[in-house]
């Protein structure tokens, strides 16, 4: 039975879920860094929220892990590229608090609209200030959302629902998108200009870091006023406490900030200024949905196969788990046998997906057979890690889909090349469920891969089979399943033998040594 650590405090409906679907949980928080390397070990997955800090030290130490879970979006306490480097899969629920944290943003949005917190204030130390509180309609107000993802798209209908006019800047939003949004699409220069409300929902990337920049924060409309709920590093927090104190900027909320917890901002006690301490995500209705959700995906995994929500992994939902299973199996003996029977440095790996294969999701069929290729060459890989290793290794790795059938209802072929030249083998479901070799090099064969085998290439000649049987047979060798393939009659043929045991290298030297063998090798799967 899998088993899985709650390392921070979560709703008590996530280890519920983990105990219905099979899985064994124990809840143990607030352990210090070497507390849990002592006991890491023992689990199969690591459930988290924002506390607990899963370093490379944490994974080194974790020799079962297999997935970790944060109950939320931000990953920014997950060492991601060790834990892929580990073949740890590392998920987050993007989706879970995400109309709470959009609400976080309209309310902050409100509350600078009306000054409502210097409102309250004053108005609760006794002075009745009705003339200095001015504020302002956001209705036809022109609201400029960066990032028009998930959080950044519900902000979008909610703004609409307040008559505002909503522009986005956003690299990964489709014209098609866009009009599904209701926004129109501009460029950050535009946004910056004509905004009069600016929210950010993106994540802190190279690429996004101090997006609103001093000189950026210069180019804004005049009175504009400034929105965060994302992530803390998004904005230059000096430059935005500058342009409060000329007036450049009207107001400025943040709920995230560049060092957290924040206990000594700058930006604290300027006017016009709002701050919560990261209540995006907080509130009840939130923080039950993540820890339902991370525990949902976790147990997927660890019990079905299904991905969702990765970071270092294609997704398979658990509905497309049972389906490709077969078919991921397939691939990873193809990529197996290539990589047992192939010598020398590899450039390329080709994946080419037929028929019926080709209508399914081919990232997890591609990491199956890098992963069965990689695993002749290390035992450290898995389908998390394989595509790593396989780019550190600088193998280019191709993709191909034929949807049409040719002599197969369903093929996956796999070809690498060498600086010998090409080679491929291919591969069939029978029943759509059990793997089947069906051709091997060019040469048509077909055979069960499983369990050990002994694999020989030779002349076609009459009497070579019954010499190769009274050899294995004197050397007490069990012959389970035999496979033949031929080019042509008396050209080169090829044998796959299943057998109870290992071949021993004596037994392949001697079975080299009989008349017209070119190939011999001892396999594994």
């Amino acid at each position: 039975m899998p088993k899985v650590l709650i390392s921070d405090k979560m709703d008590p409906k996530a280890a519920q879920i983990f105990r219905e679907r099979g899985v064994e949980v124990d809840e143990i928080t607030g352990k210090t860094p070497d507390e849990l390397k002592a006991i890491i070990g023992q689990y199969d997955g690591l459930a988290i929220r924002s506390s607990t800090k899963v370093t490379k030290d944490i994974l080194d130490a974790a020799t079962n892990l297999k997935v970790v879970g944060r109950a939320g979006i931000g990953v920014d306490n997950v060492d991601i590229p060790a834990a892929s480097a580990k073949g740890v899969v590392v998920m987050n629920t993007p989706f879970g608090n995400s109309i709470t944290t959009a609400e976080h943003a309209i309310a902050l949005m409100f509350a600078l609209a009306r000054q409502l917190p210097e409102a309250d204030a004053s108005t609760q130390a006794g002075k009745w200030e009705k003339n200095r509180f001015m504020g302002v309609e956001l209705t036809s107000k022109t609201l400029g959302l960066i990032g028009a993802g998930n959080i950044g798209s519900i902000v979008a209908d909610r703004a609409h629902g307040l008559r505002m006019k909503v522009i986005a800047y956003d690299p990964f939003l489709s014209p098609e998108r866009a009009v599904e949004l209701g926004v129109e699409k501009v460029d950050l220069d535009d946004l910056l200009a004509r905004a009069d409300f600016i929210t950010l929902h993106t994540p802190l990337t190279d690429q996004t870091r101090n997006i609103l920049s001093r000189d950026n924060l210069l180019r804004t409309k005049k009175g504009v006023r400034i929105i965060n709920c994302a992530r803390g590093g998004l904005i230059d927090e000096a430059a935005l406490k500058e342009g409060l104190d000329s007036g450049h900027i009207a107001g400025a909320a943040l709920d995230v900030f560049v060092e957290e917890p924040a206990k000594a901002s700058p930006l604290f006690g300027t006017p016009n200024f709002i701050s919560t301490p990261h209540l995006g995500a907080s509130t009840t209705e939130a923080q039950v949905n993540v820890a339902i959700q991370v525990a949902e995906q976790m147990a997927d995994y660890l019990v079905s196969g299904g991905v969702t929500n990765a970071l270092n992994m294609p997704s398979l939902s658990a509905e497309e788990a049972p389906r490709l299973k077969p078919y991921m199996a397939l691939a990873e003996k193809l990529g197996s046998l290539v990589g047992q029977l192939t010598h020398g440095a590899i450039g390329r790996i080709s994946i080419h997906a037929e028929g019926a294969a080709a209508e399914l999701n081919q990232k997890p069929i591609v990491s199956a057979v890098l992963a069965g290729f990689l695993r002749t060459q290390t035992d450290t890989v898995n389908m998390v890690n394989a595509p790593l290793l396989a780019k550190e290794r600088g193998i280019e790795v191709r993709e191909v889909r034929t949807e049409r059938e040719a002599d197969y209802h369903t093929l996956i072929r796999v070809s690498v090349k060498t600086e010998t030249g090409e080679r491929s083998v291919a591969g069939t479901l029978f029943g759509d469920q059990a793997p089947r070799l069906v051709e091997l090099f060019g040469i048509k064969v077909e055979a069960d891969l499983a369990g050990h085998m002994l694999y020989v290439v030779n002349e076609d000649a009459p009497g070579f089979i019954g010499r190769l049987g009274t050899l294995l047979g004197e050397s007490g060798v069990n012959i389970g399943t035999f496979h033949l393939g031929r080019r042509s009659a008396g050209g080169e043929a090829v044998l796959l033998l299943s057998v109870d045991e290992a071949v021993d290298a004596d037994l392949i030297a001697r079975v080299r040594q009989l008349a017209g063998v070119k190939t011999v090798m001892g396999l594994s799967f």
